[in-house]
């Protein structure tokens, strides 16, 4: 009898270690692109926010023998029906709308779309997949909606199209997208630092319905300048201000320093217009300033808000919510600032 314990015993421990460097096997498998792909969730929430992976069975729609049309309608189109629809469908007029406010539009520009761009799509996602996407997105939506008060309902996606039109952006809360095979944005730059500045965007200016300085120049110089330093308080001054700002060099930073005063009395004449044709939104056609490194109105608005928090008490960026525009330029002593300087 106790030979057939100790028998037993043996095996038992014999089975034990053989799980263990079975499990220990599976842990050190290499899963492949498309496991990884498929473990990314479709979509993440947070509160009223939500931001779909609409990527992911755009890829995925491939993988099988067939391409899977009942895929992309089930797991891209009609997720986002309102983007893809309105949106979108707006954007590209006429020949181009059926493209993506019909099912079977989106179904045959997906059924060529990444496979004519399958290394470029996949380089793309690998870098979502490194900085662990979905993490990154839920504690950034978690710690927006700590920080702020107002909680905006928004749906953004994140995904492929044949034509680009909107880049990071959109038509309305509900309607956002980030193109992914956008060459002007940086993947990861984007999901980490672009996001906090893109909800600012989306908590504050349903406040500024009814503002009397609603699409004047200085509206929207305020409006990207307070978005600009949501991103780096976002950040708890981990990273620079004028990273910040449109992810500028400290040499960038520099010039805009050494010109401040020339370049706020040159444009202070341009805060009320509001047919956004002139040189403090449209540098790049105006040339005022052609040395300036990045666009003018994203650097002169985060200087109105630093300016204003350092008049006020700390939390007091959170006041700008609910300020009319023409309030916080005032308030913020900007100007005043400016005439100091010799």
């Amino acid at each position: 009898m106790r030979k057939i314990i100790i028998i037993s015993i043996f095996g038992i421990l014999v089975l034990f270690t053989a799980c263990k460097q079975e499990k220990r096997e599976k842990d050190n498998k290499q899963l492949t692109f498309i496991e990884k792909l498929e473990n990314l969730p479709d979509s993440i929430r947070v509160n009223k926010i939500v931001v779909k992976n609409l990527f992911k069975s755009q890829i995925l729609a491939h993988q099988g023998n067939d391409y899977d049309s009942l895929m992309i309608i089930k797991k891209v189109y009609e997720p986002h029906k309102e983007l893809w629809d309105n949106c979108y469908g707006m954007i590209f007029e006429e020949e181009n709308a059926s493209k993506f406010n019909t099912p079977h539009g989106m179904v045959e520009w997906n059924r060529t779309l990444y496979p004519d761009n399958k290394d470029f799509f996949e380089k793309r996602i690998k870098e979502l997949i490194e900085i662990n996407l979905d993490s990154v997105l839920k504690t950034n939506l978690e710690k927006f909606n700590t920080l702020v008060d107002y909680k905006p309902s928004a749906r953004i996606s994140i995904l492929f199209t044949p034509l680009q039109g909107i880049g990071f952006g959109g038509c309305s809360a509900t309607q956002f997208a980030f193109e992914l095979n956008n060459a002007d944005y940086n993947v990861n730059y984007t999901i980490e630092k672009g996001i906090p500045h893109e909800l600012n965007h989306l908590a504050y200016e349903p406040l500024r319905e009814n503002d009397a300085m609603v699409g004047t120049a200085l509206f929207l110089t305020i409006d990207e300048g307070f978005a600009c330093y949501f991103t780096w308080l976002f950040f708890d001054g981990n990273i620079s201000k004028y990273e910040a700002v449109e992810g500028m060099s400290e040499k960038d930073w520099n010039w805009y320093l050494e010109n401040e005063k020339n370049i706020f009395i040159k444009l202070k004449p341009y805060f009320n217009d509001k047919t956004g044709d002139n040189p403090l939104l449209r540098n790049d056609t105006y040339n005022l300033f052609p040395n300036a490194p990045k666009t003018l109105y994203y650097w002169l608005g985060f200087r109105i808000i630093e300016s204003y928090v350092n008049k006020h008490e700390k939390g007091s960026w959170k006041d700008i919510y609910t300020m009319n525009i023409q309030e916080v330029f005032e308030k913020s002593e900007y100007e005043k600032y400016i005439n100091g300087i010799q």
